[in-house]
């Protein structure tokens, strides 16, 4: 499995990760309630590079490397952490995504919602 490989399946990074996991040891501290403190943590870590700035100034950072890298490495912990709780209680991540969004479509119609994030 290659990073750049568009073909690398939601199983494929679980497993990646329950790999690097038990490489260390780490499966101890990988709980659901840790885990869950971890993705809360590193999503804070993601927050805090948008800290004190606009919206339009975090839009343009889309063309600058470092700010972009730093976004990503956040980015990455934020998703390693919810693999890991995924592998920890058995959850099957594209299903529950799929079952999410159906249950989005339902909650937000397009009729009623279509370029507004709320009723008014």
């Amino acid at each position: 499995m290659t990073p750049n490989d568009e073909h690398t399946t939601l199983r494929q990074i679980k497993g990646k990760i329950q790999q690097f996991v038990r490489a260390r040891k780490w499966e101890q501290y990988h709980n659901p309630k840790d885990l869950a403190e971890a993705i809360c943590i590193e999503a804070a870590e993601l927050l805090q590079i948008f800290q004190w700035v606009t919206a339009s100034e975090a839009s343009s950072w889309k063309n600058v490397p470092s700010k972009v890298n730093k976004i990503k490495d956040e980015l990455a912990d934020v998703f390693i952490y919810c693999f890991s709780m995924a592998n920890v209680l058995d959850i099957d991540v594209s299903e529950i995504i799929q079952q999410k969004l159906s249950k989005n479509e339902a909650k937000y119609p397009v009729d009623k919602y279509f370029g507004r994030a709320r009723l008014e």
